[in-house]
């Protein structure tokens, strides 16, 4: 059976999603404990038990919520947290789940906690508890619900309850990718795509992606662009450069923002350390967009770290732009 897709995913995106587990390039222990995982349900002729992914945007999440469906043959229902604002919301997509279906929460994390009593007992019971009236008449109605899966993804894992947490059977984070797996992802989109791509193009997409899907076939489409408008639909080295350069990209994979924050810190505050507060004030960009999508790549390499007074800027920061590093007396 088909799994329904993101609605707020172009046709292209959906393209380029990797159907099954043989296909999903990366994450290799991660696929390699759901391969198992899904062989064991299936000979036992049992749902897979709940699963909880979580990392930053765009390493496959979603995709692979995808994947397990169907290598699992079965539906998927895909909601988000903030979608789900009250209990008869939950009540109404849980009762029209069937028998070994999943049901994929986004961003889990954003749940209200009244609704998340609500789902204790569907994910353990499977068993649907509502309450009928009010005051002292009130009473408790028990619907019982086909047995499913549970997939919740977030990117703030510790903004979950500890009872949500521990309910599910199996909880993996997603680790951002190699070079060699970016490459890799960049070619395969590009064939589904089939879009002619030189190897050395591919590398200079790869080496600005981020070590993050989603940016890699994201930029892949926008240097497509440009080798239609300005080549002859090949992707050319010299093309890409141009394009990823119009892009404001770095060959790091830096964009604006990136090279804001770390400018901030250097020229405002010597380095640091600086609130999270006080660079997303001077930014223009919200807390939580700082901390789920600048932050965790520019720790990644080397560029930022976390102190218990603030954000500091490292001396791998200065010499990336530019800038003498200056030491406090």
């Amino acid at each position: 059976m088909v799994a329904e897709e993101l609605e707020e995913d172009g046709n292209v995106e959906q393209t380029l999603r990797p159907a099954w587990l043989v296909d999903y390039i990366g994450q290799s222990k991660i696929k390699e404990n759901i391969r198992i995982f899904i062989e064991a349900a299936k000979m036992r002729k049992e749902p897979l038990e709940h699963v909880l992914l979580y990392g930053p945007p765009g390493l496959g999440k979603t995709t692979l919520a995808h994947v397990i469906a169907h290598e699992m043959g079965t539906h998927i229902r895909v909601t988000s947290g903030p979608a789900i604002e009250r209990a008869g919301d939950l009540a109404s997509i849980l009762t029209n789940l069937e028998q070994g279906d999943i049901l994929f929460i986004d961003e889990i994390h954003r749940l209200n906690r009244l609704i998340e009593e609500v789902l204790y007992p569907a994910m353990e019971d499977y068993r649907l508890d509502i309450v009928i009236g009010k005051g002292p008449s009130a009473r408790t109605v028990a619907i019982d619900l086909p047995h499913f899966t549970l997939i919740g993804a977030t990117t703030r894992a510790s903004l979950i309850s500890s009872p949500l947490r521990d309910r599910f059977g199996s909880v993996y984070h997603l680790d951002f990718y190699s070079h060699d797996e970016m490459r890799d992802i960049v070619r395969r989109s590009a064939r589904i795509l089939s879009l002619p791509v030189e190897d050395v193009a591919a590398e200079e997409i790869a080496h600005r992606a981020r070590k993050t899907p989603r940016i890699a076939n994201r930029l892949l489409r926008r240097v497509r662009d440009y080798c239609q408008v300005k080549g002859d639909g090949t992707v050319e080295h010299s093309i890409t450069q141009e394009a990823l350069a119009h892009l404001d990209i770095d060959h790091l994979g830096l964009d604006a923002v990136d090279r804001k924050i770390l400018q901030f810190i250097i020229e405002k505050y010597q380095g640091g350390p600086v609130g999270l507060g006080t660079i997303a004030a001077a930014t223009s960009e919200e807390e939580a967009t700082i901390e789920d999508v600048y932050e965790p790549f520019l720790m990644q390499i080397g560029f930022l770290h976390r102190t218990p007074r603030g954000r500091v800027a490292t001396p791998a920061a200065y010499q990336h732009l530019g800038v003498e590093e200056r030491k406090l007396l």
